[in-house]
């Protein structure tokens, strides 16, 4: 145990002046409090059966995030459609000059939404209306459940709440009668999904250790990558009918709600800042039990309330007069809002590439599984601003080149194009995911736990708004697919030129509230400059 970072009383470390109050042990009359990291490090320990189990069970609900999220690169597609005289397979823009009677969907009109409604010619751009609004939904759903999280419900009831909405409303679009209810369900879905990710990350980060922080985000990744890779599988199985996929899709969150959920436990740092200290040391207590540890009978927490002038609680601490808070927000949100429109708009996009849809999807999803591991890794033994960073600028190539090799005077020099541009396009993916989730991980550590829900749901919400162009992308690359790429891989190097003026988070601590980070960080910059 490295002393110098866990005892408040030993002053060779500033750490210990930096935190401040609430931060340094209080002696009482019935023993010794100490702050939550305090407590995790030095009795719990930074991570244990009881944490990976915890962050386990809250993880496994980023497979419906996922599957909500994407389920349209299935649902929406455009089905081929084939010439009643010949049989001749034609595309979309040339049934524009025929009649009804001419030809016919290959796989039945209940494929898609596209053929069912027939969404194409002078309606064609009606199919990226529905995507569209998901994201935007997800976008105004995000600061909903950020400010639910951080201040009525907590975490743990956040979650639960999204995960009961999202079966409903994934359920009722199965019924849509028309583009237009269906895309208004879509909005519904993306707004009480969108409280997934972000309370699954913070549930999961917020009971480990500093050291082990940016790996246990990652499971949650691990999950969402399951959720991803599922759909083709399930978008195989029911080909013939969108409704069905939705169906089964709806199922899963309810059933984790019901028979999973329970088994997690709240916050200790949300319990803490809401003023429930004992709450708090019970889930502590129960942690330290799975590890194979007890806690010191005369233990407590440090009071948060206690010798301050203002309250340490997100209704009464403002952050949007913080001003280092709303400096690194915007900057955070800038990098997500690139983040989000490449991250997506890959996959979105995946249609264009002309090879088997199914193919490309799962080759993308299978690309998860080494961002997520690699990714765990880098946040191991790199700081968080250089690894997202590279990982944006590595994207960014990768889609400049498939820009390049969707060329038509490439495609006929080269025979094996098509291949060549999955691959590089896979690669692409692969870095725009490791830059997604670390850009999630250090979004956690970036802001203090009573703001922290919230700062993460804004950082949510930039990623949709990133996302919800994609769809719009992905139709003008119906018509272009080089500028699409070029598009989406300019905005990857952006993200990753604005990443350069965040903080770097790697080992810090993770403090309570805004005042006490302020004052903290404050110190931390008059000694680097001293």
């Amino acid at each position: 145990m490295n002393l110098v970072e866990t005892s408040p009383n030993i002053s060779t470390d500033s750490s210990a002046s930096e935190k401040g109050e609430a931060t340094s042990q209080q002696q009482s009359n019935n023993g010794y409090a100490l702050t939550v990291d305090e407590v995790i490090e030095q009795h719990i320990g930074a991570l244990g059966f009881g944490q990976i189990v915890h962050a386990l069970l809250v993880s496994i609900a980023w497979t419906f995030d996922a599957q909500s999220t994407l389920i349209s690169i299935f649902s929406d597609a455009k089905p081929a459609a084939r010439l009643l005289t010949t049989g001749a397979i034609v595309e979309g823009s040339m049934l524009c000059g025929l009649s009804t009677g001419e030809w016919e969907w290959v796989g039945g009109k209940s494929d898609t939404i596209v053929s069912e409604w027939n969404l194409i010619c002078e309606h064609k751009f009606l199919v990226a209306l529905p995507s569209t609004l998901f994201f935007i939904g997800s976008l105004f759903g995000s600061g909903v459940y950020g400010y639910l999280a951080d201040s009525w419900f907590g975490r743990k009831k956040t979650l639960l709440i999204s995960c009961l909405l999202t079966f409903v409303t994934a359920l009722a679009i199965s019924f849509s009668p028309n583009i237009w209810v269906y895309a208004f369900l879509r909005f519904a879905n993306g707004f009480f999904k969108s409280g997934i990710g972000s309370c699954c990350i913070v549930l999961a980060t917020e009971v480990v250790g500093k050291k082990w922080r940016g790996q246990v985000g990652q499971y949650g990744f691990f999950f969402f990558t399951l959720g991803f890779l599922s759909l083709p599988l399930m978008g195989y199985l029911e080909r013939k009918s969108w409704r069905n996929l939705y169906r089964i899709t709806s199922i899963l969150p309810l059933g984790y709600a019901v028979f999973l959920l329970p088994f997690a436990y709240e916050s200790p740092r949300w319990l803490l800042v809401k003023g429930r200290n004992k709450e708090a040391m019970v889930v502590l207590k129960k942690l330290a039990r799975r590890n194979g540890k007890q806690l010191p009978s005369d233990l407590s927490l440090v009071d948060l309330k206690q010798g301050r002038d203002d309250r340490a609680s997100s209704s009464s601490e403002k952050f949007w007069r913080t001003k280092w808070a709303v400096k690194r927000i915007v900057i955070v949100m800038m990098a997500g809002f690139g983040t989000g429109f490449v991250y997506y708009g890959i996959q979105l996009n995946a249609e264009n590439l002309n090879f088997n849809l199914y193919l490309t999807v799962a080759v993308n999803a299978l690309m998860e599984f080494p961002a997520v591991f690699f990714g765990s890794f880098l946040l191991g033994v790199m700081n968080r601003r250089p690894l997202f960073s590279i990982s944006s600028y590595l994207a960014g190539t990768a889609c400049l080149l498939c820009a390049v090799l969707s060329l038509h005077r490439v495609t006929t020099v080269l025979p094996a194009t098509k291949w060549l541009q999955l691959a590089v396009e896979a690669v692409g993916f692969m870095a725009s995911s490791t830059a997604y989730d670390v850009l999630y991980v250090y979004g956690v550590e970036l802001f203090p736990t009573n703001v922290r829900n919230f700062a993460v749901s804004l950082l949510c919400q930039a990623f949709m708004l990133g996302a919800s162009a994609a769809p719009l992308l992905v139709a003008l690359g119906r018509e272009n697919a080089m500028m699409s790429f070029i598009v989406i891989g300019a905005a990857s190097v952006l993200s990753g030129v604005v990443s350069l003026w965040l903080k770097e988070t790697r080992n810090a601590p993770l403090y309570e509230t805004l005042t006490q980070q302020g004052k903290a960080e404050e110190m931390e910059n008059k000694t680097e400059c001293s």
